[in-house]
């Protein structure tokens, strides 16, 4: 189920990067600011940022991460310096803070539904950092979900690295963004590594954490939109297709505006 993208990446590269810079401009502020994790998206996102000319702060924030993790962010980082005059780096080491909160906020027995919030809580923190630091700066915080995370499956942490001010690269799937960080000349050792959202402080990846790879989920997406059924697929293709159909639904709460109660007019 191999997704090749058929995006015209030089037209996608100077529509985005117009977009950023306008927007910017018409928001009044100096730049942008991304939490740089080494991964795929975060390099494109950054790179795009980048290629605005306006200031791009690129921010580590670790807690307890995986060294290849480290190596493949500080690599990413060093490039782009080396490309872009304009851009600069900063490190906000979290662990300590991450380790004083589990010291002092209650436990639970409940394993899952504590290593869950642990690491949610991980990605709360960090949005919080951006925005600190985006906000001593003049900078907005660049978000950088794709497509089948953000609107797909909800694989994002509400308030943590769905916290942002704008998405860049929120309306390309998956497949798209590898072939825009092609294009941009992200890294090898971020093209090449396995997506993870890095927030349980092992290896584990996207597609072991989802149950299917990105390709599989961006035809189930496909799939839903042209009004397909489970009933439509057998085999790898169903499994996929439920898998998907389950995520979007129990995660339409991140999707959505928060629902507000409406008050009637007799009653104010």
């Amino acid at each position: 189920m191999q997704k090749i993208s058929t995006l015209n990446t030089e037209k996608v590269n100077i529509h985005i990067v117009n977009w950023l810079k306008t927007y910017a401009e018409n928001a009044k502020v100096n730049g942008f600011v991304v939490g740089i994790s080494g991964g795929i998206d975060s390099a494109v996102t950054s790179t795009l940022c980048a290629q605005t000319g306006l200031t791009t702060l690129c921010v580590e924030m670790p807690i307890h991460q995986a060294q290849s993790h480290v190596n493949r962010a500080q690599e990413h980082i060093a490039q782009l310096k080396k490309r872009f005059g304009n851009v600069s780096d900063v490190k906000v080491d979290l662990t300590p803070v991450f380790e004083s909160f589990k010291n002092e906020a209650p436990t639970s027995e409940n394993e899952t539904k504590l290593n869950l919030s642990l690491a949610n809580t991980r990605a709360r923190l960090r949005m919080t950092s951006l925005y600190y630091v985006a906000g001593i700066n003049g900078l907005l915080v660049a978000g950088t979900g794709n497509k089948v995370e953000d609107f797909g499956v909800g694989f994002f942490t509400k308030y943590g690295d769905g916290g942002v001010d704008i998405s860049p690269i929120a309306d390309l799937m998956k497949s798209d963004v590898r072939a825009l960080a092609t294009y941009l000349e992200v890294p090898e050792s971020i093209l090449k590594a396995a997506p993870t959202d890095g927030l349980f402080g092992d290896d584990r990846s996207d597609e072991d954490q989802l149950g299917a790879s990105y390709e599989e989920l961006e035809f189930a997406m496909k799939a839903l939109e042209a009004g397909k059924t489970t009933e439509d697929f057998t085999g790898r293709e169903k499994t996929v297709f439920e898998i998907y159909k389950r995520l979007n639904t129990i995660n339409q709460h991140k999707m959505n505006p928060i629902p507000v109660c409406i008050i009637p007019e007799k009653y104010k």
